[in-house]
């Protein structure tokens, strides 16, 4: 048995089935020697071609017969496109009153999410999302207090998220594999909190880490060299915070950072808009529409060039500001002569800047629906 074979049979396993070599395991994928998923290729084959293919064809894939259906459902293509470190990157995001939107560069095309089965009052209220390893999360307010919801890719279809040990709004979260946390942020009575919390897609748990040093709200988090980061905020109703906070995973200690991210945060300002490529820490300068890159060993922030969209309009609400593999990615709205839409550029750092600009791209257009960003996540699986 070679080693895709082994790891088949050791994930199969771990699902609840048995293997291959004809052996049947769960959800009758494969049921004898003499059936295959293509006649005339080895199974190891069409699935490892199949992983390489892009996830926008999984869909239909799944309608060809209840084998594939399984097949794809049982989310083994993309735990094997994990061993085979294939990601492709999506970009998740509401900008009109419809509901979740996936734009799929590869194709250049927009795919539609199932409506969420929540309440009005969640529909309608300000929410904040996070992808972590193959869903995505999606916080807000519903009738009786606050609610999260999760879109799983794999099964393409939404359920609430259970676990959260203290409900929040208006905190800092990333994301880093299958692991993703929540940090600060206020409770449904409005009380500005410094607890944090993990949690684990893998297993859907959530877990309590230690309180941060100072609560705060409105801030902004990321992963950065394997450590969790909070940045920004503010500890009070009027006061503002410079310092920034650092987690180490492995000793579940904070350490507090003086002066780490400068701008006075304002209660009608967005969030700081933050986005880390290549651990190095990006943001956006709201009132002169600059990208700034954050320098480690100074403690300081570098001005790099002009954002492609206004970000002063609004106090950097409705424009979108994230990681994009190897790219830094700007969603945000235009207006011209033919009317109102959604524009997403994207920039490599690794282009470097040329004559004091940035060479952003455009990756991709929806038009007519406005030009404010509710929400925005890039899952990459």
């Amino acid at each position: 048995m070679d080693e895709d074979e082994l790891f088949m049979d050791e994930l199969l396993e771990e699902r609840g089935g048995m293997g291959i070599g004809g052996r049947d395991y769960d959800g009758g994928l494969r049921v004898g020697l003499n059936e295959s998923f293509i006649p005339g290729l080895y199974d190891d084959v069409v699935l490892n071609s199949l992983a390489w293919a892009s996830r926008s064809d999984y869909c239909s894939l799944s309608c060809l017969n209840m084998r594939f259906n399984k097949l794809v459902r049982s989310g083994y293509l993309y735990d094997l496109r994990k061993k085979l470190e294939i990601v492709e990157h999506w970009v998740y995001m509401v900008c009109d009153p419809r509901g979740w939107e996936a734009f799929v560069p590869m194709r250049n095309k927009w795919v539609k999410l199932p409506k969420i089965p929540c309440d009005e009052c969640f529909s309608h209220a300000d929410k904040e999302s996070l992808a972590v390893g193959s869903e995505l999360l999606v916080f807000g307010r519903e009738l009786f207090g606050f609610a999260t919801w999760k879109y799983s890719l794999i099964q393409n279809s939404w359920l609430k998220c259970e676990g959260i040990n203290h409900p929040r709004c208006l905190f800092g979260s990333g994301s880093l594999g299958s692991i993703a946390i929540v940090a600060g942020g206020s409770d449904k009575n409005g009380n500005i909190l410094k607890s944090a919390e993990l949690y684990d897609s893998s297993t859907g748990r959530w877990e309590i880490l230690p309180n941060m040093h100072s609560p705060r709200k409105l801030c902004s988090g990321f992963f950065m060299d394997g450590k969790f980061y909070v940045i920004g905020g503010m500890t009070s109703h009027t006061d503002s915070l410079t310092c920034g906070e650092e987690l180490d995973l492995k000793t579940r200690k904070w350490r507090r950072i003086e002066g780490m991210y400068p701008n006075v945060s304002k209660a009608a300002q967005a969030p700081p808009l933050v986005a880390v490529v290549d651990n190095q820490l990006y943001a956006v300068e709201y009132l002169s529409n600059d990208v700034i890159k954050y320098d480690k060993e100074k403690n300081k922030w570098d001005v790099l060039g002009r954002l492609p969209v206004r970000a002063d309009y609004s106090n950097g609400w409705g424009l979108a500001f994230k990681a994009y593999g190897k790219q830094l990615l700007v969603v945000g709205g235009q207006r011209t002569q033919e009317g109102e839409a959604i524009v997403l550029n994207s920039w490599c750092p690794e282009s470097g800047v040329k004559n004091g600009t940035l060479d952003w791209k455009v990756l991709g257009v929806k038009e007519k629906v406005g030009v404010f960003v509710y929400n925005c996540a890039v899952m990459g699986c």
